[in-house]
């Protein structure tokens, strides 16, 4: 039998990606270890991700391109991973780049494999011990400061709104992934007539954004993960009336 690890004799290297597609919602077990044999910093945190068994492909695919656009333009501050699920995010982010202290990774109901899941992680990155708090909480009741770095992943509809609200009202750095948008009460816009709704939707987004004093970037992660790929990030180009301190 052929190894996980490698295409068998006359099979082509496309035919096996397309067999491992990067959108599946399948979830990662050790029976996936084979095919993250190198020891690179993303394989590595494959292994390990194959290790807590208790995420789909998917999330691992989407979470490192987005931590990765992220951390070319965002660098220091607390971490607030909101809407965060297992806080993938946040930890990849700490793992990309060490140069945020904390992170908080902030979810209504966490689910109870995210602990499993971090120490998978701290197996392989012990550093990140007593670095990451883990809190069930709406996203209205989280402190927020103007040093941290707030992101989101796939928060549905106008909870991406409500993660963006809470940056501009703290003044804080702000990067989101949105989905599941919801048309029938988002904020379009006359941009519906030009434009495909949900596009329509994250451009009155940035829009907003740029118009609270942020400078905005628009990018993307690669579609084959996921057809809602738009990563919005924002930063303040203005200083807030009233400086806010660090927790």
């Amino acid at each position: 039998m052929a190894s996980a690890a490698r295409p068998a004799r006359g099979i082509k290297n496309s035919e096996l990606r397309m067999r491992f597609s990067r959108s599946s919602r399948g979830r990662l077990t050790d029976r996936d270890l084979g095919r993250f044999p190198d020891e690179t910093l993303f394989h590595r945190l494959a292994r390990a991700v194959c290790h807590a068994g208790s995420l789909p492909r998917k999330e691992l695919f989407e979470t490192w391109e987005m931590a990765r656009r992220v951390r070319r333009l965002f660098r220091g501050g607390r971490i607030v991973d909101l809407c965060a699920g297992h806080g993938l995010l946040a930890q990849t982010l700490m793992i990309l780049d060490d140069s945020s202290p904390t992170a908080l990774v902030v979810d209504k109901i966490l689910p109870p494999s995210s602990a499993r899941l971090h120490d998978a992680l701290l197996q392989v990155w012990p550093r990140l011990s007593g670095r990451i708090t883990f809190a069930e909480s709406a996203v209205d009741r989280v402190d927020m400061f103007s040093s941290d770095l707030v992101v989101s992943s796939h928060a549905c509809g106008e909870l991406t709104d409500r993660v963006l609200e809470r940056a501009v009202q703290a003044h804080a750095r702000v990067a989101v992934l949105p989905c599941c948008h919801d048309l029938a009460t988002a904020p379009l816009g006359d941009l519906s007539g030009w434009v495909a709704g949900p596009i329509a939707s994250d451009i009155a987004r940035a829009l907003r954004l740029e118009q609270a004093g942020y400078r905005v970037w628009a990018q993307t992660i690669p579609a084959d993960i996921t057809p809602q790929n738009r990563l919005l990030l924002g930063a303040p180009s203005l200083k807030p009336n009233s400086p806010r301190g660090e927790s």
